[in-house]
C-alpha cells in the first residue's frame, strides 16, 4: 500500500526556462533546480561534464525531425562505473517530468530488480525534496513523484514484464541492462511508448559478460549504428570503453575509457583496483568490465576463451571408431539443457571431444527470448529438441547405447541427481555407468585436468558452439585447500556441457595418463 505524500503541492507552474535551445534549457533546469545528493559534491548544482553535454544531451535534445519533434527515441549509454551516468539519468527523468511539455507525462525507472531501479529514482526524489520550487509542485511518495497540475508522474517499477502491459509511457529509464535475464521488460517498455509524440528510452549500463543476453544484442546494435552498418536514425549510441587489444594496465587506456576521470572517478582509485586485479586473477575480468567497459567472458576468469578457441580443431566421428571412449552426462533440470560429452584420449596426451545437447521442445521459446542463438543451434543440429515440456531421458539413454555400439566405451560418468533410473537401467544392461558425486572431492582432479588440457592445447572440440557457450559461462568454486569444481550456482548461465566434460574426465583419469605438462608442474595458479 502506497503511503501518503510527505507534503501536498503548493504551486502549479514551473518558472519558465529561458535558454535558446532544448539542450540549453535542460542544462538551465539542472543548474537552477537540481543538486547533487551524495559524495563530495552534495548540495552543489548539477553541471554537465563535457562528454555528457556533447555526446548525449546536445544531440538528444537538439536533433529534431522536420515536424520539430525529437528524432532520437532510444539513447543507449554503455560506460564504465562511476562516470555519473545515474545522476544524469535522474536529472533527465526530472526534466522530462517537469519541463518537456508532454501532457500527462508518465515516466518509469526500471531495472532487473526493484532495488536497482530505485537507485536512479531515489536520487531524483531527494533532488526534488531539496528544491523548494519542485517540491511545491509535487506529491512525493516513497516510490513515486506526482505532479497534479500536469497529470504527470515518475515511478519505480519491478522487473516482472507480464504486469507492465497497459502502460502509456512517455519515457523510461532502464538501468544496468547487462543484469536483465531476458528482453521481456525492455520490449514491453518500448511498445508502451507507441502513442506518445516523442517518447524516450534512456538505457544506461556497464558492459556484461553474457554474449547471448539482451544487453549484448543492444551493444551489437549500438556498435553497428555507430559504424554506419545499420541505418537507425532514432537510435543514439554512446559507448565508452577499451578494447580487448588495449593494455588494461595502462593509464592511457583508463583515460580513454573513463571520460569523467579526475572528477567522479580518481586516478589513484583505478591504480588501486588495477593492482588488486594483477594480484588476484579472479578480479581481472571484473576490473576490465566495470572500469574499462570491456565485454568479458565471465565475471571471474577460469578458462581463457582464447585458449579454448585455439582447441577448435575439427573432430571426425568416423575416425574415432575403435578408440577408447569415456562419457560424461549432465542431466540438469528436466525442463532445461542436458548434455552428453564423450572424450577419446590419444597416445600423446590429447583428447578428442564429441558433444550432444538436448532441450525440451516446449522450452525453446523461453530460451530464445533469453538467448536468441538457441534457434540457430536447433536449426544447425547442435541442439536436439525432445518432445514435450520435460526432457526425455530415453532419448539420452539411446544416444549412450549408440556410442557403446560405435566406440570402445570404457566408463560412463553421470551426475546422479535426477538420474537414478537411468543409472540403474544402464548398469542392468551391463554398460559401465557410475555416479559421479558433484563435490569438490570428486571433481577437483578432473577440473584441474581440464584446465591444464585446454591451456596446453591438448583438447580438440571442433568449435561446438554450445560447448563453447558453456565454457564461457563457467565460474569455479574453491575451498581453502585449493580444491575446485565448476559451480552452477555462481556461473553466469548454463554450464551443462562443461559439467559433462568434467564428469567424463573424472572417470577417465583413474585409467588414462595425462602425459602432459600437467603431470610435471601441476595446474596454473588461479
Amino acid at each position: 500500500m502506497k503511503r501518503g505524500p510527505k507534503a501536498p503541492p503548493t504551486a502549479t507552474v514551473l518558472p519558465p526556462l529561458t535558454a535558446g535551445t532544448p539542450s540549453g534549457r535542460f542544462q538551465e533546469f539542472c543548474a537552477r533546480h537540481l543538486r547533487h545528493v551524495k559524495g563530495e559534491w552534495a548540495g552543489q548544482p548539477i553541471l554537465l561534464a563535457p562528454w555528457q553535454r556533447e555526446d548525449i544531451i546536445e544531440p538528444l535534445f537538439n536533433t529534431v525531425r522536420p515536424d520539430g519533434l525529437r528524432r532520437y527515441r532510444t539513447c543507449y549509454v554503455e560506460i564504465p562505473r562511476k562516470q555519473g551516468k545515474s545522476t544524469l539519468a535522474s536529472a533527465l527523468a526530472l526534466f522530462l517530468l517537469y519541463a518537456d511539455g508532454e501532457p500527462g507525462a508518465d515516466i518509469v525507472s526500471a531495472a532487473a530488480d526493484r532495488a536497482q531501479a530505485a537507485i536512479v529514482f531515489d536520487a531524483a526524489r531527494q533532488m526534488v525534496e531539496a528544491d523548494p520550487v519542485l517540491s511545491a509542485l509535487t506529491q512525493v511518495y516513497r516510490r513515486e513523484l506526482v505532479v497534479p497540475s500536469t497529470g504527470s508522474s515518475y515511478k519505480v517499477i519491478s522487473s516482472e514484464a507480464y504486469s507492465k502491459h497497459g502502460l502509456h509511457l512517455s519515457a523510461a529509464i532502464v538501468d544496468e541492462l547487462h543484469a536483465h535475464e531476458s528482453r521481456d521488460l525492455l520490449d514491453v517498455l518500448q511498445t508502451s511508448t507507441g502513442a506518445r509524440r516523442q517518447p524516450l528510452m534512456f538505457i544506461i549500463t556497464t558492459a556484461g559478460f553474457d554474449r547471448t543476453s539482451v544487453c549484448w544484442q543492444e551493444h551489437e546494435h549500438a556498435e553497428k549504428v555507430r559504424a554506419g552498418v545499420i541505418d537507425d536514425p532514432t537510435y543514439l549510441p554512446v559507448v565508452y570503453g577499451a578494447t580487448t587489444d588495449d593494455d588494461w594496465t595502462s593509464a592511457e587506456t583508463w583515460a580513454r575509457a573513463n571520460p569523467s576521470l579526475g572528477t567522479t572517478i580518481k586516478q589513484d582509485y583505478l591504480e588501486q583496483e588495477c593492482r588488486r586485479a594483477k594480484e588476484l586473477p579472479a578480479y581481472e575480468n571484473a576490473f576490465k568490465r566495470l572500469h574499462l567497459n570491456i565485454w568479458t567472458e565471465n565475471e571471474t576468469r577460469w578458462l581463457p576463451m582464447d585458449k579454448w578457441d585455439a582447441c577448435r580443431a575439427a573432430v571426425d566421428p568416423e575416425a574415432l571408431r575403435g578408440r577408447r571412449c569415456f562419457i560424461g552426462v549432465d542431466l540438469s533440470s528436466t525442463k532445461d539443457l542436458s548434455a552428453l560429452v564423450a572424450i577419446f584420449p590419444d597416445d600423446e596426451g590429447g583428447y578428442d571431444v564429441l558433444a550432444d545437447f538436448w532441450l525440451p521442445q516446449h522450452m525453446l521459446t523461453d530460451r530464445v527470448k533469453r538467448h536468441g542463438v538457441f534457434n540457430a543451434w536447433a536449426s544447425s543440429g547442435h541442439l536436439q529438441l525432445t518432445e514435450g515440456n520435460v526432457i526425455d531421458h530415453g532419448v539420452i539413454e539411446r544416444r549412450i547405447r549408440e556410442y557403446g555400439e560405435r566406440y570402445q566405451v570404457e566408463r560412463i560418468g553421470i551426475d546422479p541427481w535426477n538420474a537414478t533410473q537411468m543409472l540403474a537401467k544402464l548398469q542392468a544392461d551391463g554398460l559401465p555407468a557410475m555416479p559421479i558425486a558433484q563435490t569438490l572431492g570428486s571433481l577437483t582432479a578432473a577440473t584441474k585436468a581440464l584446465e591444464a588440457i585446454v591451456l596446453e592445447g591438448h583438447l580438440r572440440h571442433g568449435g561446438h558452439p554450445i560447448l563453447r557457450w558453456c565454457a564461457a559461462n563457467v565460474t569455479v568454486e574453491q575451498d581453502h585447500n585449493e580444491n575446485i569444481k565448476p559451480s552452477k550456482k555462481k556461473s553466469s548461465e548454463r554450464i551443462d556441457g562443461v559439467s559433462a566434460l568434467v564428469n567424463a574426465l573424472a572417470v577417465a583419469l583413474p585409467v588414462v595418463s595425462l602425459n602432459s605438462v600437467y603431470e610435471g608442474r601441476g595446474v596454473l595458479a588461479f
